[in-house]
């Protein structure tokens, strides 16, 4: 008899133990339960390339900053917060993906863009754009609203074409510091010039300046646009460094 008791105490206490351990599973204990066959993890969203055309972007003094072939890609160059003309590196802004954007830059050339960062870049807002119709030789100042102002330009001979692209202002500088054929003044742009004369020793940079004489309308620069000099003075006052300039045929 005592052992009867002995063995049917022992099977309540197995099953009391497995009572308590279902009342463990039930509430939960920290684990969870695993994913059921076909079940996927969803994964990150990928940012979304937006173009962007009012946006220009500073590189803060004292930083360099690494343009790359794509976003955390190799590095195609590095630059400074100044350009090689002295002023506040402003480059433009043509794509955003995610934080990164892509920028034009005169160290990439015509073509190619790099991508960076946006953290360390101060973001500026260019609410203006210059379109260059090179078959009319007139420069075209739009904002939002439509055509600003149109100016007459000399263009590229036939020998040395102005290139076109996408390019845009770097720096606004006074001509009579880098010699008496430039005018009042010079809006450099990050293109370059590959159709160089021979001999020639002034650079490839495109740019935007006076002339000793007037050619406005005229096909007989090296490439750059010639402007006069109350027209110069106007782009000056109201052009902000990184403004797109979009020359076409």
């Amino acid at each position: 008899m005592s052992r009867r008791v002995v063995l049917v105490a022992g099977g309540l206490l197995v099953a009391g133990a497995i009572g308590v351990a279902a009342v463990l599973l039930l509430r939960g204990t920290g684990a969870t339960e695993p994913p059921s066959a076909g079940t996927t993890t969803p994964s990150p969203r990928e940012p979304v390339l937006e173009r962007v055309d009012e946006l220009a972007a500073r590189v803060p003094p004292g930083s360099r900053v690494a343009l790359r072939a794509r976003p955390d890609g190799r590095i195609l160059t590095r630059i400074g917060a100044r350009t090689e003309f002295g002023s506040p590196q402003t480059l433009a802004v043509a794509f955003r993906k995610g934080d990164w954007l892509a920028v034009r830059s005169p160290a990439l050339g015509n073509k190619q863009l790099g991508w960076v960062r946006a953290a360390p870049l101060r973001l500026l807002r260019r609410p203006v754009m210059l379109e260059v119709d090179l078959s009319r030789r007139e420069l075209s100042l739009r904002d939002g609203q439509g055509v600003e102002r149109r100016i007459s330009v000399a263009i590229g001979a036939p020998d040395t074409p102005t290139p076109p692209g996408e390019f845009y202002v770097t720096d606004k500088l006074p001509g009579a510091e880098y010699g008496p054929f430039y005018g009042c003044c010079i809006l450099a742009l990050s293109g370059r010039q590959p159709n160089l004369p021979q001999g020639w020793s002034g650079g490839d940079r495109l740019a935007i300046h006076g002339a000793p004489t007037p050619t406005w309308g005229q096909a007989v620069s090296n490439g750059c646009l010639h402007a006069d000099e109350a027209d110069l003075r106007y782009l000056m006052k109201t052009v902000p460094l990184g403004t797109v300039v979009q020359i076409h045929a």
